[in-house]
């Protein structure tokens, strides 16, 4: 069995965001990816970006910088 790691899990309302996401943050080597809402949370879409919780920027500023959209945004063990 895997090792649960803390990880940063941002959600979405759409599909399309969660896309938006993925290519924006290919494009600037931010480091994560994509991958199926874990149970413990519920979403609007079946996708969600999870990335390491030791990131050193603020996911917030960073989207909102970035026009992209987001349901909501945590810290997990998955």
């Amino acid at each position: 069995m895997r090792k649960k790691e803390r990880k940063i899990v941002i959600t979405f309302r759409t599909t399309a965001e969660a896309i938006a996401m993925e290519s924006q943050c290919q494009k600037e080597g931010i480091p994560g990816r994509l991958i199926p809402v874990p149970r413990q949370i519920s979403s609007g879409c079946g996708l969600s970006w999870a990335m390491p919780a030791d990131w050193e920027g603020d996911i917030g500023p960073w989207l909102e910088d970035r026009g992209l959209r987001w349901d909501k945004i945590g810290e997990y063990f998955i």
